[in-house]
Order: C-alpha cells, then sequence, then structure tokens
C-alpha cells in the first residue's frame, strides 16, 4: 500500500519506538502534524518556542538515554531551533530533528519561509540530509536514527519538502542500515591496551579524568569497577559528573576552571593520565603549554578519533567505545595479576591529602543572607541527593556543580560545550518527560530563566511538574564577577534590576510561584516547595555578589588558582 510522506515519517517515528516528539507547527509541515493527530503511538508535546523544542529533546534524551526527536517548520522555524541543535552538538547529545521545507520546485527561489536548512545547520550537526524524492525518506529517517546514537553520538538533521510529505510511495522500513562511509571502531586495539595496562601498573602519581563520555556510553558501572581495582584517585569534568559517585573517597570533585584544587594539582602533578571520553578542553586543562611543563604518561580512550591528540598530545590512544575499552583493560589487568604499588599510591593520597586541607569549597556559612552555596547543599540534603538536576549556564552553574554531589549517571544535565542560557527550563521539562518518576528541579539564575521562561506554559498544559529553583542575586552573575575580577569593578549591562516578579510570572502562566527570603525557614520553604504539586517556580534571593571559587584565571595554569 503506497503512503504520503507524512505518514511515512510518523511510521517511521513508530518503528523506531518513539514516545514523543517536541515540536511547534507551521505551513511546511502541516501534512505531518495531520498525521500525528490521527495516531496516538507518538505523543506530541507542544512547545512555546522552538528552541525549547531542542533543548527539551536535548533533556529528554540526556535523562533517559534514548533518541530526542524534534519537530520544526521551515525558515524561522529552523533558526530558532538551531541554538538547541548547536547545544546537543557541542556535547554529543543523540537527536533526530525533522525540519519542514519550501516545495522542492521552490527551494532556492526565495519563497516564503525559506531557509538553506543543511547550509545553515551543517557546522553544528553529526550529519544533516535534504530528502528531495518521497522513496528517500524511510531509508533516510533510519540513517538518521542510526547516526545520532552510534560512534560519537549527536543530533542529525532531516529536511523535509511540503510536495515530499503529500508525495506517495510504497512503504518499507528497513530494519537495520549500512553505510559504506561510516563506521566507527568499537572495541579498542589490543596492543594499545596492553601498553596503557603496563603504564597504569607503573604508575607512582596515577590519575583517572573522565568525561561526557562515560555518561553516554554507560559506561559509569565500568569505571567505578576500574577506579576500585586500580586503587587511583579519580576526577569528573563537568560534563562527566554522576560517571563517577562523587560521594566515594576516591572522587576528587569535578575538575577545570571552577573544579577543587585537589582535583586539578592531582591533574597537574600526576605521572600517569588516564583519560576517559574526555577531550581536555580549555576549560579543564586552560593554556596545553602550561600543562605540557609537567611530564606525564596520557593514555587517551575516546570513540571519535579526532577528539585525540586534538589539544594535547597523548602516548597510548584507544579508539573505541568506552565501556568496551575498559572492559577490556580490566581484563587485562586481572590476568597479569596486577597489585598497585602501596607505597607509592600511599605517598601519592597523602599529598592529594594536603590538596584537599585547604578546603577549597568553604563559605561564609554565617551570613544571615542566604548564600547560594547554601541553597545547593539544603537542595541535596532535601532530595537526598537523588533528584535529577538541570542547569543553565553561570555562577548557579558551577555551584550545582561543586555542591550537589551526583551519585549517579544522567542526573546532571546543563549545556557545557556551547553554554546556553535559556537551556535549563525547557531542558528540564524533557527530562520531566522522559523519566516521569524522578524529581526534577532547573537551577537557573535570574538572567537565564528569562530566555525561555514562555516554557512554563508548556509545562502547565501538559502537567510536567518541573520545580524551577531561580537563585536571584539580581545580575547577570558570571559575567558580573569577571567584570570585578578583570575590568576594575566596571559593571558594563549586568544589573538585572529590573527583573519581573517571578511570582506572578509563575501565576500568570498558571503554575506555582514561591518567593523565599529567609534563611532560617529556607528548608521547610524548599520542602513545601518541591512537595506542590504541577510545575513550581522558586524564588530564592541570595547575596548579591558572591563570586564563585575556587578560579583559575583564563589563559593561567591551574597551579595559579585563586579563592
Amino acid at each position: 500500500m503506497e503512503l504520503t510522506g507524512a505518514e511515512i515519517v510518523v511510521k517511521c517515528l513508530q518503528a523506531e519506538g518513539v514516545e514523543y516528539v517536541f515540536g511547534y507547527p507551521g505551513g511546511a509541515v502541516l501534512f505531518i502534524y495531520d498525521e500525528l493527530f490521527k495516531q496516538d503511538k507518538v505523543k506530541h508535546v507542544l512547545v512555546r518556542h522552538e528552541q525549547g523544542a531542542t533543548h527539551a529533546a536535548d533533556g529528554y534524551s540526556r535523562s533517559s538515554d534514548r533518541v530526542g526527536v524534534a519537530l520544526v517548520t521551515s525558515g524561522p522555524g529552523v533558526t530558532n531551533a538551531v541554538t538547541g541543535i548547536a547545544t546537543a552538538y557541542m556535547d554529543s547529545i543523540p537527536m533526530v530533528i525533522i525540519t519542514g521545507q519550501v516545495p522542492t520546485h521552490a527551494i532556492g527561489l526565495d519563497a516564503f519561509q525559506e531557509c538553506d536548512t543543511v547550509g545553515i545547520t551543517r557546522p553544528c550537526v553529526k550529519h544533516n540530509f535534504l530528502v528531495k524524492d518521497v522513496k528517500d525518506l524511510a531509508i533516510t529517517i533510519k540513517k538518521a536514527f542510526y547516526l545520532a546514537r552510534t560512534g560519537r553520538p549527536g543530533p542529525v538533521l532531516v529536511d523535509i519538502p511540503k510536495d515530499v510529505t503529500s508525495a506517495r510511495c510504497p512503504f518499507h522500513y528497513p530494519e537495520t542500515v549500512s553505510m559504506r562511509s561510516y563506521n566507527p571502531v568499537v572495541k579498542g586495539h589490543l596492543g594499545q591496551i596492553k601498553k596503557a595496562v603496563q603504564l597504569l601498573a607503573e604508575a607512582k602519581r596515577p590519575m583517572i579524568y573522565t568525561g561526557g563520555g562515560v555518561i553516554l556510553s554507560d559506561a559509569s558501572k565500568q569505571l567505578t569497577r576500574l577506579v576500585k581495582l586500580l586503587g587511583f584517585p579519580c576526577t569528573n569534568t563537568l560534563m562527566g559528573l554522576g560517571g563517577y559517585p562523587a560521594t566515594d573517597p576516591q572522587f576528587l570533585g569535578m575538575l577545570g576552571m571552577h573544579g577543587t584544587y585537589e582535583a586539578n594539582m592531582a591533574m597537574q602533578n600526576c605521572d600517569v593520565l588516564l583519560a576517559v571520553g574526555a577531550r581536555f578542553d580549555d576549560r579543564v586543562i586552560g593554556n596545553p603549554a602550561d600543562f605540557a611543563q609537567v611530564q606525564r604518561k596520557i593514555i587517551h580512550i575516546d570513540i571519535d578519533p579526532s577528539s585525540i591528540s586534538k589539544r594535547v598530545k597523548v602516548d597510548v590512544p584507544i579508539v573505541g567505545n568506552v565501556s568496551d575499552v575498559i572492559e577490556e583493560v580490566m581484563r587485562q589487568l586481572e590476568a597479569a595479576g596486577y597489585k598497585p604499588d602501596q607505597k607509592a599510591l600511599s605517598a601519592w593520597w597523602s599529598q592529594i591529602g594536603l590538596w584537599k586541607s585547604k578546603d577549597c569549597l568553604k563559605y561564609d556559612k554565617k551570613s544571615k543572607i542566604i548564600k547560594p552555596q547554601f541553597v545547593l547543599e539544603r537542595l541535596y540534603e532535601i532530595t537526598k541527593g537523588d533528584a535529577f538536576i538541570t542547569s543553565d549556564v553561570g555562577q548557579h552553574q558551577m555551584w550545582a556543580a561543586q555542591y550537589f554531589p551526583f551519585k549517579r549517571p544522567r542526573q546532571w544535565i546543563n549545556s557545557g560545550g556551547l553554554g546556553t542560557m535559556g537551556f535549563g527550563l525547557p531542558a528540564a521539562m524533557g527530562a520531566a518527560v522522559g523519566m516521569p518518576d524522578e524529581t526534577v528541579v532547573c537551577v537557573t539564575g535570574d538572567g537565564s530563566v528569562q530566555m525561555n521562561s514562555q516554557e512554563l506554559a508548556t509545562c502547565v498544559q501538559n502537567r510536567i511538574p518541573v520545580k524551577v529553583l531561580i537563585v536571584n542575586n539580581g545580575y547577570l552573575g558570571m559575567v558580573r564577577q569577571w567584570q570585578e575580577l578583570f575590568w576594575d569593578n566596571r559593571y558594563s549591562h549586568v544589573d538585572m534590576g529590573s527583573f519581573p516578579d517571578f511570582v506572578k510570572v509563575a501565576e500568570a502562566y498558571g503554575a506555582t510561584g514561591i518567593r523565599l527570603t529567609e534563611k532560617g525557614t529556607l528548608v521547610d520553604d524548599m520542602k513545601a516547595a518541591l512537595a506542590t504539586p504541577g510545575p513550581v517556580m522558586v524564588d530564592v534571593r541570595v547575596t548579591r555578589e558572591e563570586n564563585t571559587y575556587p578560579m583559575i584565571s583564563p589563559g593561567m595554569p591551574a597551579r595559579d588558582m585563586v579563592g
């Protein structure tokens, strides 16, 4: 039986087991929306802005380990979605974005709501397709899901002209797909793994540095077993938090610009560094020339060969899926009867203890005004560390990373690579849809939350019970901190003094709004807010000019941390 292109799109989504699509209708996708209306297997969540659709699909994917799907129309629908697509691309999040396009005969003629979707999105997708023949539609969608979830994951875009969605052809959805030019390596090279095992066995000052690749490859259990087997210290990047339990004594905390002193010093001074699913980005090691001043052997495990030796030259590159490679490393260690050098390790842990004694995350707990660090510590206690936390970007993001010890993977959802303000609320919305039995809290700032606050209406309409915790200092806090430290206190356009009454904003959308100003009742008030049914926006007034410490100044080596 022949189907229309729109019917084929919906049948493909059903075949892929897609439960939710986040989208916004428009002229170029009306045939698809009509087919969505006729069925009930694939549910549609109507967002209020296309950026919200892509962030929600992103949050859904990160929390649930499934491919997120967004559907937007041509022209401004696409351009509005680009920020969310780029956010997912930078953090390697598996998503499929279906976009409408003007009819094929009108492409290139500046038709109404036309834009070059393939050209615009090419730099920020893993791959994109323009489907000009309905006969190619099913296999293209199959390829899109395959590309999105395999190898190094990422967003894949399928651009479909309107006339393709109305054209007809026989429908067949392939069970598998093969692409001659795309064959990601899964198993690591045994010879390289043997070299790595030898280095690990000889290490005197070892360090394990892990990133988002551990989360994406579901390798948290394998990583934990490896760290325990070796007895080495472990650190996570911002994207890798939760990949190793933060409450474990072998965990040194997050590293990087606002990481712990002990994690950064151990990273800087180790003699053997095992990097797992991380990319040595600028916020982690700063200037590569400074990092290279200390001689060390580096083992780097990553599924993407282009990420290896990209910023830092490594000694033992291992291309492969993180979970598979770690399993093989452990097999070889156990087969060799690995025994740690207890004397050397003990001395190394003693040095780490001295760095840890600086208590770099201390703050004034006696302050009568609510400190933002205090808010995040209490949130952890109230939720017993089990909540899924999304964040926007800025000081509140770093405080959440520092003071909420994540126990398991996928609990922590933030825009790490692109640093997208406005990500937190729609991502929380997607996470709550993907994980309906979990408490989902969006930790945000008074600046970030205003970028996509309209999605509160989506939460109300769809009964998505997200809790939005605004750490409100009345500033664009991180920018203000940099202006204080590096621009002689010239606070240029960072005062958010005219921010709205967030309680009234919440109530206008039909949600619950709560304002918290008293430190003495903060815990009980936050408990009550989290227990309130439905979406809740909590405005917590905190100290205005609190800085996020410790901090490595831009371009400076880790040894020069301040705070």
